[in-house]
This record gives C-alpha cells, structure tokens and sequence, in this order.
C-alpha cells in the first residue's frame, strides 16, 4: 500500500473531508509509521472540537483492518473506557497495563513487554506526570514517574514497538507541573526518542453551533502562546474578560442558586447520577455538594448506602479474587463492551477510580477511626466487583484524603497491635497485611475537583468556581475553567455565575 493510498483510507473512516490540519497529522502520522530510524514517537495534540478523537480513532479503526497490532491506554479507568467507545477497541489503564503483581513477595514491578511491532496509542497523555506527584498518588508505582515507566516499558523491549501519545495541552496539567510533559518534544527528546508532532487547532465545521466548544475555545485563546511564558500577559484579566456566550446556545445554562437542586433533580431524572457530575475548584466545596445532594436530592439519611456512587482517593493494592454477589453472576466476561480492563485484571484500585455501593455492613469503630465492610461495584471496570473494609472518615474530611497527621496515628496505632511481633520487619509486613490499615479511602462522587474529573466525560456538567476575584484569573484558573467546561457531552450548567 501506498503512502496515499494510507493517508486516504484514514481521512475515509474518518467520516467527513478533513481539514487541512487534520491532514497534515495523518500525513505526519504516516511518517512516523514508516521511520526506521532509531526510537521514533508521535505527539498529537488537539484542542476541544478539533477533531483528535475522531481522527486518533479512523488510525485505530484503519491500522486494525491492516492487521497492525495495537495497545490502547489511558490513564484512569473512565478515560481507558472513553477511549474504548470512542475507537471500537478495548482500551486498558496504563498502571494495568505496564505493571505487574510479584506473585511471592508482594508489591508492583515494571512489566516486561513482549510485543512485536506494536503501536501503542495513548490518550489523555496531558495527565501524565514526570514528577513524584500525580493522580495517581506516587506517579508510578516504583518511585520513577510514570512517563519514565510508560516509555521504558514501550522502548525497552526487544520488539520495535514505537507510541503515539494524544492530549490536550490547554486541560489542567498533572499536580505540581506547569505544562503536560508528555505532550512536550523537548521532554521526550530528553528520553532518547525521536518525535514527530502535530498540533490541530481549527474547530470542524460539524462542532461550531455546539455552545460548550465555542466557549471553550473562547477560553482556551487567554492562554499563553507556547513561547515559554509561564503567565497570562500583564495586565491581569478581570471577570469580565472571560466573557461567556450562554444566551445563544442551548447547551450552556447559567443556574441561579435558588433552582439549583431542582435542576440538579431534573439532571439525575433525564441522564443518570452516573451521567451526571459537579465540578468544584476545593474539596472544601465538593464536600459541601456531596452532603448537599445526598441530603436534599437523594433523600439518604444513612451514612452510607446501597446506590452511593464513590470515588476511590488512594491507591489499594492486594485485591481478593472477584466475588460472587448476591443476585449477581460475577465478573463480567472480558469480552463485554465499553468497559476498560477484564475484570479478572484488575489487581489494584487506582486513585480516582470510581465506585457504587451494593452493600454495607457491620459499621464499626478502631484505633480512632470509623470503618465499613462494603460491597463495591466498578462500572469502569465491566463491572467488577469486590467487597473491602471501607474509612468512613475520608467520606467528609474536606482533606484529599486521610491527613499526613492522621496516617501516622494509624500507623501508630495498628504498629501497637504487632508490639510483641519479632523482628520488625515481620512487624511491617503483619501491618501490609492488616485490613484496617490497608482499609479502602473512599469519597462521595456526586461533586469531585476537576483534577478527579479529568480524563472522564459526563452528559451533564455542573460548574461551580466559587468565590473568585480579577487577581485569581491566571493560567491556572484558565486551564481549570477549560477542562471542566471539555468535561460534558451535552450540558453545561453554570452555578451562580456572575
């Protein structure tokens, strides 16, 4: 086959005439899959409407026909499923994916890929961190960061698998980092890679009367050019600056705070609370939503309850085998679709996975500290599922999760139980073993930061800023506004803005 003969079959599953931007990345696209020059990678990058998923999933969809072996990933569990719809192919999470459970001694190892001739599509690359901060708690699981694994598991293989990493560069870059470095040349040039890149800018025509994308695009045009500023130019902008369009879209509604539960109401009725997500600038606030809706809107007095959806805020690790749930017949087959990962895979929980409650019993108190065992379901997870002692403290501590200080009191604690455990090393693994130390931190996924967003997408999207004043409106708050408005699929819903 041709170089046009590639580039044509891509741009026709792509659906309708590409633009020239979009040509231009399968051209480049093509050159990366013909280079055989030392360890080549492909960066594409796309803003809100410009077309990146649809055209990353015509390369999916063509390369499958050609018989090419492909790995889709993502970094969390929602994203991983998005992917999956959005291409036809069954996408994993990069922790899964690359990690491995020592099956003796316990704990993660970087994987061994085996793969030949692969290609590695990763999506949602903006949240891959090169620093010891992530979403995911520790960057890797190893200490290095999770770009350092994800290459070195793609590249140090001796099967020629080669990676393109897909995102957008103008969402909340990971925790502690000012750029996405995964998206950046100058980063992956540092790994030894050669890269080929292509960004798309142009919104398609079949996206401008969409209200969300042309306000997001309204945003994203206050962020600096790519020139090495770290600011939005001087003088500061003020609210009204950000002037957002909602009168003349119907996909945009500004929400005053007296009909907010109702409309909150109507949401659940229309779409689902699965479907449905606030999102806030603090834990403080979310915190304040969560009660708020499970009190006003759902009508549960219980701490909680069978429906409870949940969202996972620290890695667990050592999960037990699927259960067999009352009334349920267990894991899902791995080849049932939409989900991210074969159930029978999933040996850790990764932080920012979510959960619905189907059980709780026995609510019980030790070492300070309130507990639950629990059953759990994974909806991103073809609905895995499994039952764990839950902390019913983190539920509504407007902390991300247990505080440095309460940790060590746990810690303390549980250590007090194995005082008479000879020599401390056994002391430490009885406390690795220990249920209530290791009990799952967990918090209500009604209302969630929209660094736990992230990656994911929700029909309707409920933006609260909170308090906000002209010295807040920085690059920070311009990434934070983007993101959460790239969130939803067919409603914004802004909460007392101004």
């Amino acid at each position: 086959m041709t170089i046009d003969e590639f580039i044509f079959r891509v741009e026709q599953e792509v659906g309708f005439p590409p633009t020239r931007e979009q040509h231009l990345a399968v051209d480049c696209f093509t050159r990366f899959l013909a280079c055989r020059e030392g360890q080549p990678v492909m960066i594409l990058r796309g803003s809100a409407g410009t077309g990146k998923t649809t055209l990353a999933s015509a390369m999916v969809r063509t390369l499958k026909r050609l018989g090419q072996k492909l790995v889709l990933l993502a970094p969390t569990g929602r994203a991983a499923k998005v992917f999956s719809l959005n291409s036809g192919e069954q996408a994993s999470t990069i922790h899964r994916r690359i990690y491995r459970q020592k099956s003796l001694e316990g704990g993660f190892s970087l994987g061994f890929n085996s793969l030949r001739n692969a290609l590695f599509f990763v999506d949602e690359a903006s949240m891959i961190s090169t620093g010891s901060s992530s979403l995911f708690g520790n960057g890797s699981l190893l200490g290095s960061s999770l770009l350092d694994d994800l290459v070195q598991f793609v590249y140090g293989g001796p099967g020629n698998c080669r990676m393109i990493l897909i995102g957008d560069p103008a969402q909340l870059p990971p925790v502690g980092e000012e750029e996405a470095p995964a998206l950046e040349a100058e980063v992956l040039r540092n790994y030894g890679l050669r890269v080929f890149e292509s960004t798309l800018n142009e919104v398609v025509r079949q996206e401008e009367e969409s209200g969300i994308l042309w306000n997001a695009t309204q945003i994203r045009s206050f962020l600096p050019e790519p020139n090495g500023l770290d600011e939005l130019q001087e003088p500061r902008l003020s609210p009204l600056d950000i002037a957002l369009r909602i009168k003349m879209f119907a996909d945009v509604r500004r929400v005053p705070g007296d009909e907010l539960i109702e409309s909150l109401n109507t949401s659940y009725s229309h779409v689902g609370t699965d479907e449905t997500i606030v999102v806030t600038r603090s834990n403080k606030r979310a915190n304040i939503y969560n009660m708020g809706i499970r009190n006003s809107i759902l009508g549960r007095e219980e701490e909680l309850t069978t429906g409870d959806r949940l969202m996972v805020v620290k890695n667990k690790y050592g999960l037990p085998q699927p259960l067999q749930a009352e009334g349920s017949s267990g894991a899902a087959d791995s080849s049932s679709s939409g989900g991210a990962v074969a159930s029978e895979g999933l040996d850790f929980i990764a932080n920012g996975d979510q959960a619905v409650v189907q059980r709780v019993r026995n609510v019980h108190e030790l070492y300070g500290f309130r507990f639950a065992n629990v059953w759990l379901q994974f909806p991103d997870y073809d609905d895995y599922e499994l039952q764990s002692l839950v902390m019913l403290d983190t539920l509504t501590t407007e902390a991300p999760a247990l505080t440095r200080e309460q940790s060590e009191q746990l810690f303390n604690k549980v250590m007090e139980d194995y005082a008479d455990v000879r020599p401390k090393s056994e002391r430490l693994k009885k406390l690795k073993e220990d249920e209530h130390y290791n009990a799952l931190q967990v918090k209500f996924a009604y209302a969630v930061t929209c660094h736990k967003a992230q990656g994911g997408q929700w029909a309707h999207v409920y933006i609260d800023q909170g308090y906000v004043t002209s010295e807040m409106l920085d690059a920070d708050y311009v990434h934070w506004l983007y993101t959460a408005f790239t969130r939803a699929t067919e409603c914004v819903f802004l909460v007392n803005w101004p």
